[in-house]
C-alpha cells in the first residue's frame, strides 16, 4: 500500500502557501464543524489537528480550551501557521503514515485533507490516525467529496473520488457516532463528515 502524499498537492500548497492561508482566512469560519467539534470532542483533551494548514483550526482548538498541535506535510504552510499563531505548537506529519508522529492523542481531527490522498491510500491513513488516536479517543474525520472521477484542478491539487465505505469500513473497534454529507458552511462546498469514537466510546 501506498505511504506517501501526492506529490503534486504538496507541490502546490507549498508553491502558494501565503495565497492558500489568505483564502482561508477570508472565508467564513466553519462554526458548522466547531460545534461538532464542541459536542463530540472531550474537553480540554490532549488534540491533534491532522493536515492543519495555515493554523486556523488549531487557533480556534487552543482557544477553547484544548491542547493541541498542529501537524502538516508542507513546510511553508507550517510558516504561515508559526507566523499567525505562535502561541501553537505545529510540527511536520505526513499523511498517510504520520510516520513522524509517535504518541498518542485524545483526540484527533483531520478537516478537508482526506480527498487530496489516492483512493488506494484512504485505508492506510485512516488506520494511522486511529494508531495515534488512544483508546476512548474521538475521531472527527471530514473530506470534499468527488463524484465519479479524481479531479486535478490547475494547480496540481488532487480532489480523490472514493467510497466513503473506504473510510467507515477503516474505522475497526470504533463507534460511529455521527456521519453527514453536506455543503460546508464555510466553503461552500459538499463535504463528508464523519465523527468516530475508539475502542468502544465513553
Amino acid at each position: 500500500m501506498p505511504l506517501h502524499p501526492d506529490s503534486e498537492t504538496l507541490d502546490a500548497y507549498t508553491r502558494d502557501a501565503a495565497r492558500y492561508s489568505r483564502e482561508w482566512l477570508d472565508q467564513p469560519p466553519p462554526d458548522d464543524v466547531y460545534a461538532l467539534w464542541e459536542a463530540h470532542l472531550l474537553p480540554a483533551g490532549k488534540t491533534a489537528d491532522i493536515g492543519c494548514g495555515n493554523g486556523r483550526d488549531a487557533a480556534w482548538l487552543a482557544g477553547h480550551g484544548y491542547r493541541v498541535t498542529g501537524y502538516d506535510a508542507s513546510a511553508a504552510l507550517l510558516d504561515e501557521a508559526r507566523r499567525l499563531y505562535p502561541q501553537i505548537a505545529f510540527r511536520t506529519a505526513t499523511l498517510p503514515s504520520l510516520a513522524e508522529i509517535d504518541e498518542q492523542f485524545d483526540n484527533v481531527v483531520c478537516e478537508t485533507v482526506l480527498m487530496h490522498l489516492p483512493a488506494d491510500a484512504i485505508t492506510d491513513a485512516v488506520d494511522n490516525l486511529l494508531r495515534i488516536l488512544r483508546p476512548n479517543g474521538m475521531l472527527y474525520l471530514s473530506w470534499r467529496a468527488t463524484d465519479n472521477a479524481d479531479a486535478r484542478q490547475p494547480d496540481g491539487r488532487l480532489y480523490s473520488a472514493f467510497d466513503p465505505a473506504l473510510v467507515t469500513n477503516a474505522l475497526t473497534d470504533c463507534v460511529l457516532l455521527f456521519a453527514d454529507d453536506t455543503t460546508s458552511a464555510s466553503s461552500g462546498k459538499r463535504v463528508c463528515r464523519i465523527i468516530a469514537a475508539k475502542g468502544g466510546g465513553l
